[in-house]
């Protein structure tokens, strides 16, 4: 079940970015080689300017990018310490010496926690993907979280 589980999460997931790259990221892609592209255009320009040049063509995809690593990684986490307390709450039940019974009531009790767990961290990816696009499309996505 934990699996199937870990399965439907990271569906979700490749979803979410392929529904980013398809809206914004791909886009952004192609808009840094051009630019890139252009700062090699003219052979009087130094070696050093080339490069700052590619570097500034290169930095809203990086920051896009950083941004979207950064809610999905924060959303995992948040999904982890969720799977986590069931775990804690599970292990707690058992008592220090359980029997059998014991041992796989906790189990069926964790695993319906982490499928709750599982249930509302994927709710929260719909309104997560609109917030996100919305950011993407405003050109300025904000740092990094720090967690």
């Amino acid at each position: 079940m934990v699996e199937a589980q870990k399965y439907r999460v990271e569906q979700e997931m490749t979803n979410l970015v392929n529904e980013l790259d398809k809206s914004y990221l791909r886009k952004m892609q192609g808009d840094m080689h051009r630019c890139a592209a252009k700062c090699c255009d003219d052979p009087q320009t130094s070696l050093e300017r080339v490069h700052g040049c590619i570097e500034n063509c290169t930095g809203p995809l990086n920051q896009a990018n950083n941004y979207v690593q950064g809610e999905i990684s924060h959303l995992q986490n948040r999904l982890q310490r969720c799977v986590m307390d069931c775990n804690d709450h599970a292990r707690d039940r058992l008592g220090p010496d359980p029997n059998q019974e014991k041992i796989d009531k906790a189990t069926i009790e964790f695993e319906k926690c982490a499928v709750k767990c599982v249930d509302k961290h994927i709710g929260i990816i719909p309104n997560m993907l609109k917030t996100m696009k919305s950011v993407l499309a405003s050109g300025k996505p904000p740092p990094p979280r720090s967690e």
